[in-house]
Parts: structure tokens; sequence; C-alpha cells
């Protein structure tokens, strides 16, 4: 496995589903933290907050994940938190990464749209020249604040249009949050060119997949781990390439999943659907990519190639125009004959 961790190591990788405010280091929350001291239940001591990051069940890990959001107060803070996030995922290798981000909850929260959309543009083109890592945006709605905070992040994002803005997404609980009432502004994110990439059967059954499919005309989909259920479904994500983001040890992490040995990347993988391997919020969960790469080395009992096969599969499901898929796939091809010759 030490052969192989470095192989991982050195992978060149595209990241999908890694969440901007759940992507910040114990150490910049910490910062964060230690800043708004006594207005905020998260802690400022970084070795503390792998007890505050244990979550009960899905809902206590959204509980968590806003009192997090909470203490992004300002632009500055936004810009520190995008440029650590940049750093992080380029000591992993990743060569590009389609952000998710809610920035209904900072201008909720009192930070200016053209301030905030400033903020992680400015910190996208330096982590470019600092790291050599390309950020791309999806603004998500955060499903649980309702179409009021659904109107707002396509405004934001209409008005805004960042240039890094590729994506429309869908986050926050799935029970009791139904895909199709979000119909209309998926229908007019699209129009206006943004991609459709929705959070869909996490915690819910197959219908949700196929709600975010039929109403929200989803090209890929956030987990959908609950496609293993239905083979009809399984048939179709397959057929149609519907890219399917897989973030395992997140799924254990919020119960989604009983157990990494219960979770369903082999029969994904198996039924032919394009899958790729991501994070989601890799410090809440105690995980990196790399680790997320290794844990689907254990459940697939895959070795360099089949490792490499899926950092393409990435490339492949991402939004990156066709040169730069070619650049990052000659990398990801040059790496392996480089470890296997």
């Amino acid at each position: 496995m030490t052969d192989l961790q470095t192989f991982i190591a050195g992978l060149p990788k595209v990241e999908l589903h890694v969440h901007h405010v759940g992507s910040a280091s114990p150490r910049i929350v910490a910062e964060l933290a230690a800043r708004h001291e006594g207005r905020s239940p998260v802690p400022a001591d970084p070795a503390a907050l792998a007890d505050y990051f244990a979550f009960r069940d899905f809902a206590h890990f959204i509980e968590v994940y806003l009192s997090v959001v909470d203490l992004i107060r300002d632009p500055d803070d936004v810009w520190l938190l995008t440029h650590e996030v940049a750093r992080e995922l380029a000591r992993q290798q990743v060569r590009y990464a389609e952000l998710t981000v809610t920035p209904y909850s900072h201008v909720h929260r009192g930070i200016p749209a053209p301030a905030f959309c400033e903020a992680i543009e400015d910190a996208r083109k330096r982590a470019e020249s600092d790291f050599g890592i390309e950020l791309r945006w999806c603004f998500d709605i955060p499903g649980e604040a309702g179409l009021a905070a659904a109107e707002e992040t396509l405004r934001i994002a209409l008005e805004q249009r960042p240039d890094g803005l590729i994506s429309f997404g869908l986050g926050g609980p799935e029970i009791g949050v139904p895909r199709p009432q979000f119909k209309p502004y998926f229908d007019r994110a699209r129009a206006a060119g943004l991609r459709s990439v929705p959070h869909a059967g996490e915690t819910t059954g197959p219908e949700t997949v196929w709600d975010a499919l039929r109403d929200l005309g989803a090209e890929r989909i956030g987990h959908g781990i609950s496609a293993a259920r239905d083979p009809e479904l399984l048939a179709h994500l397959a057929e149609h390439r519907v890219g399917m983001e897989v973030c395992p040890t997140s799924n254990v992490r919020t119960r989604a999943v009983a157990s990494i040995e219960e979770h369903p990347l082999r029969q994904l993988v198996d039924a032919g659907l394009l899958v790729t391997i991501n994070s989601d919020d890799p410090p809440m969960f105690g995980t990196t990519l790399n680790d997320e790469y290794a844990v689907a080395a254990r459940l697939l009992d895959a070795g360099p190639e089949r490792l490499a096969a899926l950092a393409r599969d990435a490339v492949t499901a991402s939004f990156l125009e066709p040169a730069d898929k070619q650049r990052i796939t000659a990398e990801i091809d040059a790496h392996l004959a480089a470890a296997t010759r």
C-alpha cells in the first residue's frame, strides 16, 4: 500500500465535488473562530475540532456546517478561505477543481454579493499564479433555505456572473426538500449557459436522482449513491454518461452509509457509470482527496491502472475545455507510465 500511496500522492487529479466552506482546514477554522471568539460555538483550538466534527447524522452535520459558515464575516475572510483551499488542493496534485460555493449563505449574513464575488475571483486568480491550480465555481442553492434562497442564488449568479462561474447546483438536506420545486431556477440558469449539477440520492432513494435528471436537467449528480438500488436508473446513467460525484468517507461520516464496507462504489463502477472520486468537505470528515483515492483502491481492489482510469474519468466528467482535458489526461498517462515501467 505504501507504493500505491506514493502513486496516489503524485497522481494529477481533478476534483468535482468539494465545498468551499467545508474545505476550510482546522488551522483556518480555528483562526476564524479565534477572530470571533465568544460569538461562535466553533472551537478556536484546532485539536478540539475533531470532536466538534463528529456528526450524529446528516441533520447534525448541516447544523455544524452552518456554524462554520457563520465564521465567514467579511470579504477578507472569504479571500483567505478560498486561497487556502486552493493551496491544500494543489498540494495533492489537483490541477483543476470545481468548487461548490453557496453565495446565499454569505450574502444573507451581510457580505454584499459584489464584494463576495470579487473576493473569490481575486483569490482564484492569485491561486492560479501561486499554486498552478485552476478553480471554477458552482453556485449552489442551500435547499434548507427554500425558494427564496433559490431566487437569490440565481439572481447573484446572473447579475454578478463572475468569470469562474460555470455551473448551478443544489445542496443541503434532501429529506423534505423535493428537487422538482427548483425546476424554474435550473431552467433559467441553464438558459443562461450554466451547467446543472445538483446533489441527489445521497440520503434519499433513487427517485430523487430521477427527479434531478428529469426536472433539473442534471449533467452530473452530486453523490447519487442510491442509484445502486435501481437497475433501470443505473442503465440510464451509464447510457447517458452522467457523471457521478462519489464521496465515500463523507457518506459514512454523515451516516448516509452505515460503514465503508457497505459503500456502493463498486456497484456503480461495475454498472459502467462515469464515476468520479471526491472529498466533499474534507477537513470536516477527516479526509483528503488522496485519502479518498486510497479508499477507492480498497473498495475496488484497484491498482495504479484502475486509479488512473478514475482520474481520467474525473477529467472527462469535468466542464474543462477539450484542450485542457487533453493536457491533464496526458499528465495522468505520463504519471502512470513512469510508475509502471
